[in-house]
C-alpha cells in the first residue's frame, strides 16, 4: 500500500474517502488486511502527514480506527474519547485536521455495547466521569421507544441510545463549527456517522447522517439541517 502524500491526498474526494473506509472494513471482517511496511511508512511520513479522514471514536480497546478500517500510518487522524462525544477541544482538533492538514472526511463512530453509553443510561456519577456522561444524557432522554426497562440491563435500549448519540454528535459538529460547516457546504469535506459491531467487526454507516455534497448529492445544503 502506498504511503499518502500531499498529491495522493488531494486526489481523494469525500465520497472516495468513505469508499476507502468501507473497503478497509470489508478486508478487516475477512481477515485480509493489506500488506504494509509500517516502518517504511513511518520513515516516509517523518516530515509531514496527509491523512484522508478524521475518525472520532470511543476509547474502547476494541475499536481502533486504524485496525477496523485497515489503514496504515499517516492515513487517518484518530480522535478518541469515551462515548465518542463532541467538545470544544475535539472540534478544534477536527478543524486542524480538515482546514490545515487537508482531511476530506469526518466520521463519528459509535460501537455496540458501549460502556460509556451504559453508564449514561444508568445515570452513573463518579468524579470527572460525571461531567463526561452528562454529555450523553440528551441521547438517553431522546430515546422514546423504550417504555420498559430504561437502564443498561436492556440491551436494545443501550443500542438505541448509542445510535442517537452518534447522530447527535454529527449534527453537533456542524452546528458548533463554522469552519467545518463552510467546508461541508463547499464540498471540501464530508461528515458521516456510523456504528461498529464488536461481534462481527462490521461498520454500518447511517444514510440519514451521511452529508457529502458532490455529483451524487449536488443539492445538499447545510441550511437544510437547521430546519
Amino acid at each position: 500500500m502506498k504511503t499518502l502524500n500531499k498529491e495522493l491526498q488531494a486526489e481523494i474526494t469525500p465520497r472516495k474517502a468513505l469508499e476507502i473506509l468501507k473497503e478497509g472494513n470489508s478486508r478487516f471482517m475477512k481477515n485480509l488486511q493489506s500488506d504494509r511496511d509500517l516502518l517504511k511508512q513511518a520513515n516516509e511520513t517523518r516530515d509531514g502527514q496527509w491523512p484522508f479522514a478524521t475518525i472520532l471514536s470511543c476509547i474502547d480497546s476494541r475499536t481502533s480506527a486504524e485496525l477496523i478500517f485497515d489503514q496504515g500510518l499517516g492515513d487517518v487522524f484518530s480522535v478518541r474519547i469515551a462515548g465518542n462525544i463532541v467538545n470544544t477541544d475535539i472540534l478544534g482538533s477536527m478543524e486542524f485536521a480538515c482546514k490545515v492538514a487537508g482531511s476530506k472526511l469526518i466520521v463519528v463512530l459509535g460501537h455496540s455495547k458501549c460502556g460509556a453509553v451504559k453508564g449514561a443510561c444508568d445515570h452513573v456519577e463518579m468524579g470527572n466521569l460525571t461531567e463526561l456522561l452528562s454529555k450523553l444524557q440528551p441521547a438517553v432522554y431522546q430515546e422514546n421507544e423504550t417504555t420498559g426497562e430504561r437502564s443498561s440491563k436492556n440491551a436494545t435500549f443501550v443500542e438505541n441510545v448509542a445510535q442517537i448519540n452518534v447522530k447527535r454528535s454529527v449534527k453537533s459538529i456542524i452546528e458548533r463549527s463554522f469552519i467545518l460547516e463552510q467546508m461541508l457546504e463547499n464540498g471540501e469535506i464530508g461528515i458521516v456517522g456510523g456504528m461498529h459491531d464488536l461481534e462481527t467487526g462490521k461498520v454500518t454507516f447511517y444514510d440519514d447522517v451521511t452529508y457529502i455534497k458532490d455529483d451524487v448529492n449536488p443539492d445538499f445544503s447545510v441550511a437544510e439541517l437547521r430546519h
